[in-house]
């Protein structure tokens, strides 16, 4: 096997950089997921922590609460984990052409292959992120017009 010219290497690390940022660009989407998943835990804490002391009414509205919490965790999971299985793809990309560069495999069909399906998982991501995004939007709407009642009533 010969040994690759640097311009060949070159070329390889030309190639690499577009799954590169496509790699920091879902790494920066993991860092926001992550921090929405710990508010969201640290929210859960405290509400399940205070449960057995509250009074019938409050403990209703924390059980409702809590029952919001638990689908927006269940969409963060499903973002995380989409996102962490796209980015998988994306190293795996990225070692294909590397590899195609070494030695003579053919790689161009599984790296499209797998860019494709990296960019599928992503928009279901996406999707999901979205999607508990909404449910904790529409979680504080209920929250204010609940405020807005109580001041109402005084």
């Amino acid at each position: 096997m010969p040994t690759p010219l640097p311009s060949e290497i070159a070329h390889a690390i030309q190639l690499a950089i577009a799954p590169v940022f496509t790699l920091a660009g879902i790494g920066a989407l993991l860092n926001v997921m992550a921090n929405r998943l710990v508010r969201v835990v640290d929210r859960w804490r405290a509400l399940e922590g205070g449960l057995a002391a509250d009074n019938e009414a409050e403990r209703a509205a924390h059980l409702a609460e809590l029952a919001i919490l638990d689908r927006r965790m269940a969409q963060i999971h499903r973002a995380i984990a989409l996102s962490t299985l796209a980015a998988l793809l994306i190293c795996i990309v990225i070692i294909l052409l590397f590899a195609g560069q070494l030695a003579p495999i053919p790689v161009t069909e599984a790296v499209a292959v797998l860019f494709v399906i990296t960019m599928a998982l992503l928009s279901v991501s996406l999707v999901s992120f979205y999607i508990e995004v909404r449910i904790s939007s529409r979680s504080l709407r209920v929250t204010r017009a609940v405020l807005a009642d109580m001041k109402a009533k005084r």
